[in-house]
């Protein structure tokens, strides 16, 4: 008998997780749309060019890559959909103004996160286009912080930091991309030591600054010790200053506030402020973004660009089933009035099962809870 395998990290999505899944989708799909972000679904499969636009050699390792039959050209399967929807605000949709869109799709890469983790996810996000300053990042930023509870998550922990801080002390200090790339990796990895030893050539200040930036990790009080410690130059105070009104506007309790200033995820895409989400047990980000000015200047309309996704089914697995009623089971039969029970249900909202003839599956298996039974003439829901 043959044994039907799936590729290693590539996983089925089975009943009840997949309901589960599928009924968050609505929930926060129905919430940005309530927030005025427009759904837009792009292609799974795109010349490969589209698909690395701005975004640097890991998302460019992370694609699958075919060749296109009718053209000869390169195909990619897409393993982010933010590339994707800068594309369709620069090239087609080329409104005026601030524009907001929302998806839900899957993205597939060619090599996992992590040993453990899938290389298919179903990324859901929200983007905004048009607006350079703080407060749309706010927006987006709350607006996961929105989904991470409508979802139910718990205990949010969420890190920010901001790529214009190590961009303009790398600028200042004039090192080269080769030096720029080991202390980008040594910065990310906190490596006290290695980045002490990168920098014995950097000219003061610039020097202490970098060797500085890993133990700029903590309450707001980094802010105050990054004004107080680090050069005093004008980029360094607007990013410092975006960080901070980040932090008022957050609501009291929808998350503990860290603040990282070696934090460079996705240095070589983002252009400033970075927020990352987390939850206790759970060791790696559950969402994440920040601002990514510069990705539509390759579609030939650079716009101001802030946005966030996350894995919804790597959300889903997080809060466990729904704390909601079984489904209920009805009998088969063609009497109208319990036709108008079953179909009255539905239309309320209710998971109506009907109980065919000859089926000996037990109604556990059915996860039904409650019968249609039907008393006096009347039809009726009862506990099982």
């Amino acid at each position: 008998m043959r044994n039907w395998q799936l590729p290693a990290h590539i996983e089925d999505i089975l009943p009840p997780e997949a309901q589960r899944v599928e009924s968050l989708r609505a929930r926060l799909l129905a919430r940005f749309r309530a927030c005025g972000y427009q759904v837009v679904m792009p292609p799974l499969l795109e010349y490969v060019d589209s698909l690395r636009v701005g975004t640097g050699v890991d998302l460019d390792l992370r694609t699958f890559k075919l060749v296109d039959q009718l053209s000869g050209r390169q195909m990619g399967l897409r393993a982010d959909i933010t590339p994707q929807v800068a594309r369709i605000d620069a090239y087609l949709a080329q409104r005026p103004g601030v524009a907001r869109y929302a998806y839900c799709g899957s993205v597939l890469h060619a090599r996992p996160a992590a040993d453990n983790a899938r290389r298919e996810l179903l990324q859901l996000g929200a983007e905004l286009f048009g607006h350079p300053s703080v407060e749309s990042d706010i927006e987006v930023q709350q607006l996961m912080l929105q989904a991470l509870a409508i979802a139910g998550v718990p205990d949010v922990h969420l890190d920010l930091g901001h790529v214009a801080v190590f961009r303009t002390l790398i600028a200042r200090a004039g090192v080269d991309h080769a030096l720029e790339a080991a202390l980008f990796s040594a910065l990310q990895g906190k490596d006290m030591p290695l980045v002490q030893a990168l920098t014995e050539g950097v000219a003061s200040p610039w020097r202490e600054a970098l060797r500085r930036l890993p133990e700029l990790y903590g309450d707001r009080r980094v802010l105050e010790a990054a004004a107080r410690e680090l050069p005093a130059l004008p980029e360094i105070a607007h990013a410092l200053g975006e960080l901070a009104a980040m932090a008022d506007a957050t609501p009291a309790g929808a998350a503990t506030l860290h603040f990282d200033l070696a934090e460079l995820r996705g240095y070589h895409y983002h252009s400033g402020v970075v927020f990352a989400a987390y939850t206790a047990g759970h060791a790696t980000a559950i969402a994440a973004g920040g601002r990514y000015d510069e990705v539509g200047r390759a579609f030939g309309r650079a716009r101001p660009a802030t946005g966030f996704s996350l894995d919804l089914i790597e959300v889903s697995t997080l809060v466990g089933a729904e704390l909601r009623a079984g489904a209920v089971i009805a009998p088969a039969g063609d009497d109208a009035a319990l036709l108008a029970a079953i179909e009255a249900l539905r239309a309320s909202g209710e998971i109506v099962v009907v109980d065919l003839p000859g089926d000996e599956r037990p109604v556990a298996g059915l996860e039904c809870s409650r019968a249609l039974v039907r008393h006096a003439g009347k039809w009726r829901v009862e506990p099982l």
